[in-house]
This record gives structure tokens, C-alpha cells and sequence, in this order.
């Protein structure tokens, strides 16, 4: 399946069907992330619930530290 994502045409696996498989497939979802699917910022507690389809737009913002 295809989705944009921060911008970026990427190709996901069909196993993605919800934005929490998308993060755990980036490896994101052991990190605080803000989620914006389709224009709609998620709450945490939505990700299982929230379907990911063909063509999807997210964006994906996460906290990297540092100094």
C-alpha cells in the first residue's frame, strides 16, 4: 500500500492497517510521536483504532534529544 508520510511517497505493508502497525513498523512506537493522519492530529489512544488506507497522508513528528 502506498501512503505519504512527512511528505514521501512510501510503499508499507498491507499488514499496516492502522496507524499503530504503521508506527510499530518504523519502529516508532516505543517513542512519543504525534500523529497527523489525514490532516487530523491523533490522540495516543486512537492509533489502534484509526485505519490506515491507500493514499493516506501522515506526518509523523518525534522527539530526538540531545544538546
Amino acid at each position: 500500500m502506498r501512503v505519504t508520510i512527512n511528505g514521501d511517497l512510501q510503499e508499507v505493508p498491507d499488514t499496516c492497517a492502522t496507524i499503530r502497525d504503521l508506527l510499530a513498523h518504523l519502529q516508532l512506537d516505543q517513542k512519543i510521536v504525534v500523529v497527523e493522519h489525514n490532516r487530523r492530529i491523533l490522540q495516543k489512544e486512537d492509533h489502534a483504532s484509526s485505519e490506515l488506507k491507500e493514499g493516506d497522508q501522515i506526518e509523523l513528528v518525534h522527539f530526538v534529544g540531545g544538546g
